[in-house]
């Protein structure tokens, strides 16, 4: 299997997406985010930047738990900016779960340390009070060989 490790783009700590509140585009026949009412909910995000896959392999055999912690912390603030995508400008939103996927080696077990490099791109973007509930759940393989996909549900505040 050939993956590839890309180092993060240097962003001083920020892991929101370049395009800001922009939802990133999508890669095969869905929209980002869909709001109801007064919820939004992302598509699974992976780690891009301007459309394009950054980081790729499994995670405890390709990937450490630090590269895959930063793909995560990359993929949560895609799915921050696809679900401030469809809310009104103004609007404040408190999340209110979030699950993220990881594509890891049979046996690797910190699944958690992985997902809270997601949880740390939340607080740091809408505070430590806004963090959801969370899953964290160990796959096989993902979209693209992404190491990491996660999805968020919001509420209106």
């Amino acid at each position: 299997m050939s993956t590839e490790w890309t180092a993060l783009p240097p962003r001083g700590g920020d892991v929101s997406p370049p395009q800001g509140d922009c939802a990133p585009p999508p890669q095969g026949d869905y929209v980002p985010a869909v709001r109801h009412g007064d919820v939004a909910y992302s598509a699974g995000m992976t780690p891009r930047r301007d459309g394009v896959l950054v980081v790729s392999g499994v995670v405890g055999d390709t990937l450490s738990v630090d590269q895959a912690r930063a793909a995560a912390a990359m993929a949560a603030g895609n799915a921050l900016a696809a679900v401030r995508s469809v809310l009104p400008e103004a609007a404040g939103l408190r999340c209110l779960r979030m699950t993220v996927y990881i594509a890891c080696a049979p046996g690797f077990r910190e699944l958690s340390a992985v997902a809270d490099g997601a949880s740390a791109a939340l607080a740091a973007a809408l505070g430590a009070a806004a963090l959801p509930a969370r899953s964290a759940i160990g796959v096989l393989a993902l979209p693209s060989g992404a190491p990491v996909e996660v999805d968020l549900s919001v509420g209106l505040a």
